[in-house]
């Protein structure tokens, strides 16, 4: 693949007076050594960089093909980092589901436990028609396993002799809730990679048996992943951390880390480019989880273009001086397919002949040199096009990114102790067997504790 199809990243937008302090790795040049002989030390619990489950995958998802593709609903049970990739990737390559007189087949996904919104899928879906994907690593997900465990009676009220036929499980390969019910009914499933946790997990079997069920790349996805990774790591390889210095990965996470010692305590993640604005859910998640711990990290912030110039804009420019930017859009100014004919009425007469796309990237350019001269640090990561194989990189890339940033500010980027806690307490909220008393005492105490309740 030839340098002019791939993404470029741009660091010049940083404060002018600063950019030298961030160029290079600034203060954490001296440790791409460190950084690189840890990712060699560490690279077989780092999946998600390198995709040692990619070939037998790949494999298994052909034979899986016409199955997946003989249903027009797959329903999707998962939260969190279960749902926001195939959601993204539903969106940015499957969008037709999202425009009139769709035809093709739908991904439904249901990741919370809203009543309403889940009765009402189970009340319309052709149950015939419809495939129950149901993901989750652990197996153990509480919201997951409600799900699953409502809608298993309805599977089995309208398909009682078939109702295996219509469940596909996503899950750990030896253990778990899920990978019991797999083993007792003959389920059909794929693994979750072992040290693969949910918000690094898109390009697994969690999001790409979605991703092909909708006639998506899925391919292309992987591979673009896997050369990311690859790459990476052959230059994490080199001697003296010198290949690692100069990976975009390093640059990213060191001008990330820079910036978040400094003060900088929010990352806007501002999408210029339409397909893709999905993704920026996904990325808050894996930042957020990921860096979010020891009372440090930066707090992610999802903004798209344009829509969000008018609702946000305002405070990026004039708010608390305390964010930095993560800029995505693309090379081109669209495809033309909108262009306002000639001859325009007044006032506008000078947008004639102009496309939608070209005057997005004139908001574009105007947003990022707006922020750049407000004095916000400012970082622009631009794609060639939004393609599958480029929107792999883009998401082995910002993984890595999120784990070298919490490396660098010493920070573990792979657990959420604090998000266990919660599932902790929401179990003895619900009484369930091996909570701790201190534990439901506690939440008693909590709950009992006086409020002020107002009228409005």
């Amino acid at each position: 693949m030839s340098e002019e199809t791939r993404a470029l990243l741009d660091c010049t937008y940083a404060f002018p007076l600063a950019q030298e302090q961030v160029r290079n790795g600034g203060p954490y040049a001296q440790r791409a050594a460190e950084m690189a002989s840890r990712l060699a030390k560490e690279a077989g619990t780092l999946p998600f960089l390198t995709m040692p489950y990619a070939w037998d995958l790949s494999l298994k998802l052909k034979g899986h093909a016409e199955f997946l593709r003989s249903f027009r609903h797959m329903l999707l049970l998962g939260i969190g980092g279960s749902a926001l990739g195939a959601r993204a990737l539903q969106k940015a390559f499957a969008p037709g589901q999202d425009r009139p007189g769709h035809e093709g087949p739908w991904l439904w996904i249901a990741d919370n436990l809203d009543e309403d919104v889940f009765a009402a899928m189970l009340d319309r879906l052709p149950p015939e028609e419809t495939l129950v994907l149901v993901v989750s690593k652990s197996g153990g997900t509480l919201e997951t396993a409600a799900q699953y465990l409502a809608v298993l009676p309805w599977l089995k009220k309208h398909l009682p002799a078939t109702w295996q036929e219509h469940l596909f499980m996503v899950t750990d390969a030896q253990k778990g809730f899920l990978r019991d019910e797999t083993d007792t009914h003959f389920l059909r499933s794929l693994p979750v990679p072992e040290y693969l946790g949910g918000r690094y997990s898109v390009l697994s079997a969690v999001g790409l048996v979605p991703a092909l069920f909708l006639g998506i790349n899925w391919a292309a996805l992987l591979d673009g992943g896997c050369d990311l990774g690859r790459g990476l790591l052959e230059a994490a390889s080199r001697l003296s951390g010198e290949g690692l210095a100069a990976h975009p990965a390093w640059k990213m996470a060191t001008w990330a880390a820079f910036w978040a010692e400094k003060g900088k305590s929010q990352l806007i993640n501002f999408c210029y480019e339409p397909q893709l604005a999905s993704f920026g859910p996904w990325f808050c998640q894996l930042w957020a989880e990921s860096l979010g711990k020891n009372g440090r990290g930066t707090m992610p912030l999802s903004a798209v273009g344009a829509t969000d110039q008018h609702s946000l804009l305002q405070m990026f420019l004039q708010g608390p001086a305390d964010k930095a930017c993560l800029f995505l859009g693309n090379r081109t100014e669209g495809s033309g397919a909108v262009r306002l004919a000639e001859g325009q009425p007044e006032p506008w007469n000078w947008l004639s002949g102009r496309s939608l796309g070209e005057i997005l990237g004139a908001e574009a350019l105007a947003t990022r040199m707006s922020l750049a001269r407000a004095g916000m640090p400012l970082m622009s990561l631009e794609l060639p096009e939004p393609s599958p194989w480029q929107a792999g990189r883009m998401i082995v890339l910002l993984e890595a990114v999120t784990l070298l940033t919490g490396w660098l500010l010493d920070i573990n980027p792979l657990d959420q102790p604090a998000v266990e806690e919660g599932k902790r307490l929401a179990r003895a909220r619900l009484d369930a067997p091996g909570t701790a008393d201190r534990e439901r005492d506690a939440l008693k105490a909590f709950d009992a504790h006086p409020r002020e309740t107002l009228e409005f």
